[in-house]
């Protein structure tokens, strides 16, 4: 028997969990939670709102994972970015603040349908591919700088590149729709400005 299964069998269980876990379990709750309203919410700003605590949750549990710098990362990057940008577009568009009951597409049947199967897959996915591993949360840092960095820019550069031009578009978006709503209101004005001439006329 390996020393990871051996581990596994033996050194840890569902029945005796650490408060680690029991902390993580909670978070994860409280994450899926804020998820669920994220996405069932009428009112686009709370839902907005919402998903900056989905995000954090997420941030807590890479905390509790003891990988500090991925913790901060999803901070600085989803929160801090993304989020913003998000309600930066909904305050240009002047999008409505209140209920929204158009923007409810009336297909939550097969969202919920597609929504429950992607997550089947997932958990499963993870749960065979991790089966034995176990964290020693009590040990060295194992999601540090050095590590994530080694990692990251060795196995995973596609992705980060992928990320780093996702967050371009975001932000080339943001400055068209801007530049499209300062142009549309120019022009607005302009015209009521040349019929008031022509009304002095």
């Amino acid at each position: 028997m390996s020393p990871a299964v051996h581990l596994a069998a033996t050194g840890h269980g569902f029945l005796s969990p650490t408060g680690v876990e029991i902390a993580f379990l909670l978070v994860g709750i409280a994450t899926f939670g804020a998820a669920v309203v994220t996405v069932t919410t009428k009112q686009l700003v709370h839902a907005a709102l919402w998903l900056v605590v989905a995000l954090g949750g997420l941030a807590v549990e890479y905390l509790l994972l003891t990988a500090e710098f991925i913790a901060w990362v999803q901070v600085l990057i989803y929160v801090g970015s993304v989020v913003v940008l998000l309600l930066f577009g909904l305050m240009l568009t002047k999008a409505p603040i209140g209920r929204s009951p158009d923007a409810d597409s009336g297909n939550r049947p097969a969202a919920l349908a597609v929504a429950l199967a992607a997550a089947g897959v997932l958990v499963w996915v993870v749960v065979d591919a991790f089966r034995t591993t176990w964290i020693e949360l009590d040990k060295g840092v194992q999601g540090s700088t050095a590590v994530t960095g080694e990692s990251l820019f060795r196995h995973w550069v596609l992705p980060f590149e992928a990320l780093s031009v996702l967050l371009l578009a975001a932000l080339v978006g943001a400055i068209v729709l801007s530049r499209k709503s300062g142009a549309d209101t120019g022009g607005a004005d302009s015209g009521r400005g040349l019929g008031h001439g022509k009304e002095k006329r």
